[in-house]
């Protein structure tokens, strides 16, 4: 043990992924969430590890980094027990994008190539190859590209088996406890006030999610982390009817769009059980968990333009859940300028899942003074869209 006491906040799956990495490499580990874990933004994910969805640079680095690193992980949870990492579900099921457009398929195969330039494995379908990987999918597919690399979890169980491990190498975890302030000492964090009592500390990690911008009040290093919402609608089982991840090209459009407003494309794919997840959706509403019908009617709308033999399909449940929004969306990941031993992980947006695990890695490594395994320069805390 290194002795040194971090304090991490959230227990979503990039707090639970950054307790395990700082735990292994022998720091005191304390998890604060002031709710439970995986109870927030990790929950009402669908588990995405994408790289299709990002263009070259440091988070398409990141992505790979991450990609890369989740079997490792899973093996090594797996090694520690086996229920908890078959409970992330991993599956390496590879995703396509599609465009139904003359313009969509431009800009789709200007971006494919792009990716396949800055390393990624891309592969142009033809119409008898979509329809052989996908037989539900429309005809009406004007270019696609295959993503091997593209892989889903189940985000409580992959977050959970995380922070089981965590636990199991030394951590703690303090669940529904509210951190309300800093407790600062030579213009240095030490610790964070939480009802009744301080819990000290030489590090604090916040990895709050799409609350990291309102810990980061209180702790009095503001950042500009605000919730983005999105809704996803859950059919009955249907086995074998979607096989990958799909989507239209139009989500990278939505993802990036920065516009409050509603934005909507088609993403679908299914889980190990054989219900079909179908999005997504993007709007800047606060903290109002409200469940819209007609975005849920929107997000519908579009799928069964991909895959009309939805129609048929029963609708169990939707939920919704806040993604951690930065305005040029990029993580924020690094030490706070303002405040030292302040650091933060956070500002994922929806690729936090993917993301996690190497987030966790390149903060243990600037932590411990070793160069990051990707770049991190675009993730700093002091660019104008974090602390503007």
């Amino acid at each position: 043990m290194n002795g040194t006491r971090v304090v991490v906040l959230g227990a979503g799956v990039v707090g639970a992924a950054c307790a395990r990495e700082l735990s292994l490499a022998g720091f005191d580990v304390v998890v604060v969430d002031r709710g439970r874990p995986a109870g927030g933004t990790t929950s009402h994910g669908e588990g995405n590890l994408l790289v299709s969805d990002k263009a070259p640079g440091a988070e398409l680095a990141l992505a790979r980094l991450s990609n890369r690193l989740w079997p490792r992980v899973l093996a090594e949870i797996a090694a520690e027990g086996p229920r908890a990492a078959a409970a992330a579900e991993f599956d390496a099921k590879g995703g396509i994008v599609v465009a139904t457009t003359s313009a969509g398929a431009a800009a789709l195969t200007a971006f494919a190539e792009a990716q396949a330039a800055a390393g990624v494995v891309t592969k142009s379908l033809t119409a008898l190859e979509v329809a052989a990987l996908e037989p539900a999918l429309t005809r009406s597919v004007v270019a696609a590209v295959h993503y091997p690399e593209d892989a889903q979890v189940q985000p409580a169980g992959a977050a959970l088996a995380l922070l089981g491990s965590a636990l199991a190498h030394g951590a703690r975890l303090r669940a529904d406890t509210e951190v309300v302030g800093a407790v600062v000492a030579g213009g240095r964090i030490t610790g964070v006030r939480v009802p009744g009592a301080v819990i000290g500390a030489d590090v604090v990690v916040n990895a709050a999610g799409p609350w990291a911008g309102i810990a980061s009040g209180r702790l009095g290093a503001p950042i500009a982390v605000r919730p983005r919402r999105g809704e996803v609608l859950v059919t009955t089982p249907m086995p074998g009817v979607v096989r990958h991840k799909v989507y239209d090209a139009d989500y990278v459009g939505a993802v990036g769009a920065d516009s409050g407003e509603l934005q909507t494309s088609a993403v679908v794919e299914s889980t190990r059980g054989g219900t079909v997840l179908i999005g997504s959706s993007r709007r800047q509403v606060g903290f109002d968990d409200t469940l819209r019908p007609d975005v849920l009617g929107a997000i519908a709308e579009k799928a069964l333009r991909l895959f009309p033999a939805l129609a048929e399909a029963a609708v169990m449940r939707a939920y919704g859940g806040f993604r951690p929004y930065v305005d040029d969306h990029l993580p924020v990941v690094g030490p706070d300028p303002r405040l030292p031993n302040l650091w933060h992980a956070t500002g994922h947006e929806g690729a936090g899942i993917g993301l996690s695990v190497g987030t966790a890695l390149v903060l243990r490594e600037m932590l411990t003074g070793v160069a990051p395994s990707c770049p991190v320069e675009e993730f700093t805390v002091d660019r104008p869209a974090v602390l503007s």
